[in-house]
């Protein structure tokens, strides 16, 4: 969709805290890799070489995902996974719990998508410490507990450094102007 940007508002955000980050990251719901493409442009110059694994329902989409290059040539991911974020992630030997120091996702949490119970089924995904960026519908958001999900991870001690972002989902000016997103930022305990 022409001035989509939550892709780029979620890249920029783990990026600014990504600091010295090592290992790889989880796109959730990558789709065609925007999130990945926008991680991999906006730090190219910062000497930045992330390692990015893409998961999604669709091997359509996993597909458009998988024809993506980085600037030298490379594949944007290092491995793309056909699942249901719904209900296997926790299931799976190449997605195993810890393997991940950083999750992103733009655009996977929506209405129709995953709810707030596949927001908590990630974080065990993540290491220690590891830098979660995730991007909600505002409405859904809202709606469906998510706020609720994350003050429970916080209060059982999964997770910390909770700060939730209010961004825009299109560019200002597109017909889609009121749409906002929040990107849930935090850490892994």
């Amino acid at each position: 969709m022409s001035g989509y940007v939550l892709a780029d508002q979620v890249a920029e955000e783990f990026a600014d805290l990504a600091g010295s980050l090592h290992g790889p990251v989880l796109d959730v719901g990558c789709g065609t890799g925007l999130v990945a493409v926008a991680l991999v442009r906006d730090t190219a110059g910062e000497g930045v070489d992330w390692v990015i694994d893409g998961v999604d329902i669709s091997a359509a989409m996993l597909a458009r995902a998988g024809a993506k290059r980085r600037p030298d040539g490379a594949p944007l991911y290092r491995q793309l996974v056909e699942a249901d974020a719904s209900e296997e992630l926790g299931e799976r030997d190449d997605l195993a719990p810890g393997s991940y120091s950083g999750v992103v996702s733009a655009g996977a949490f929506t209405r129709g998508h995953l709810g707030a119970e596949t927001l908590r089924a990630l974080i065990p995904l993540g290491r220690p410490g590891a830098l979660f960026a995730i991007g909600v519908d505002a409405e859904h958001f809202q709606e469906h507990g998510f706020a609720e999900v994350l003050a429970d991870e916080r209060a059982a001690g999964r997770i910390r450094g909770l700060h939730p972002r209010i961004v825009e989902v299109y560019r200002h000016g597109d017909g889609h102007r009121q749409d906002q997103a929040v990107v849930a930022i935090f850490r892994r305990s």
